[in-house]
């Protein structure tokens, strides 16, 4: 899948154990207080066609907080990402090894529903790519695939997502209007609206603000502070700064050269509070990047 698609959105939240294709009883999943942890990661390694393209990441990732994937070009940010909500299955030829649970559930478990995966767990990629829909159908699509018809329904969804991803004054009295017609800020705002229609827990960001100007990068910086109240958010980011602004954990990344073939193979060098990452790493390899002297 390119980064410019999506996945499809999928019905609202159910219980966590739908995760499976059956289960034996539905139940909710026990409910998790600020600090929680939602994803344990435990030597994960992702491989290409036999190529070990990531490996040795062990991880946590802490509810309603945001935690930032930094490193160069290269060194996994984004192939890890996207295993958290099973994006690589998509791709020819690649595999995933080692342990990634959300709440105690593994990931990758033979009985478990990649699709509501994707549900609870959203994406929002580099490039803008809202559909060639209206404003209003954008948002409304997972919702209706999901099986929701009575348009006031509709109505209110969409406009909780709008205001959820802070662009519903902007758009209001042109919901009917194109998507495409809104500038690259909006258009990546609209996809946030996007995702959370579909009441996810989790939104993954892929350098949501790498195609877009200091304006509009401010305001999706400012959207996440403001909407990791609800949700836990990850983003792959190359801009130390915005790391260092808005994430609370930072994960350092980079890659090992084999001699023999010129191979990279990225591997995770520390993973902290973003404050000491940037003020007293651990490893001299997360200071050197997180200064400019390399990367």
């Amino acid at each position: 899948m390119t980064e410019e698609e999506t996945p499809v959105p999928q019905p609202a939240p159910t219980p966590l154990s739908d995760l499976a294709h059956e289960t034996a009883e539905e139940h909710p999943p026990p409910a998790a207080s600020a600090g929680a942890t939602v994803f344990d990661v435990d030597d994960l390694s992702v491989l290409y066609s036999g190529f070990r393209a990531v490996k040795d990441v062990d991880i946590s990732i802490t509810k309603h907080e945001i935690t930032a994937f930094i490193g160069p070009s290269g060194c996994g940010k984004t192939t890890v990402l996207r295993c958290f909500n099973r994006m690589n299955d998509l791709i020819e030829g690649a595999a995933v090894e080692g342990s990634l649970k959300y709440h105690g559930v593994d990931l990758y478990g033979k009985d478990v529903n990649p699709v509501e995966v994707r549900r609870r767990i959203g994406m929002v990629f580099q490039k803008p790519n809202p559909f060639p829909k209206s404003i209003f159908e954008n948002v409304a699509y997972g919702p209706k695939l999901a099986g929701i018809k009575k348009k006031s329904e509709l109505d209110g969804i969409v406009e909780q997502a709008l205001r959820g991803a802070a662009i519903w004054d902007e758009v209001k009295d042109r919901l009917h209007k194109s998507g495409l017609g809104l500038s690259g800020g909006q258009q990546q705002r609209l996809c946030i609206a996007r995702a959370l229609a579909v009441n996810p827990e989790v939104i993954l960001m892929d350098e949501p603000c790498s195609a877009l100007d200091p304006i509009a990068t401010g305001r999706i910086e400012d959207l996440m502070e403001e909407i990791k109240q609800d949700y836990t958010i990850i983003i792959v980011t190359h801009n130390m700064q915005q790391a260092a602004r808005v994430s609370d954990r930072c994960a350092f990344f980079t890659t090992e050269v084999n001699p023999d073939s010129d191979q990279r193979t990225g591997t995770l060098v520390e993973f902290d509070a973003t404050e000491k990452m940037f003020s007293n790493p651990s490893d001299e390899r997360t200071e050197n990047y997180v200064t400019g002297r390399f990367g």
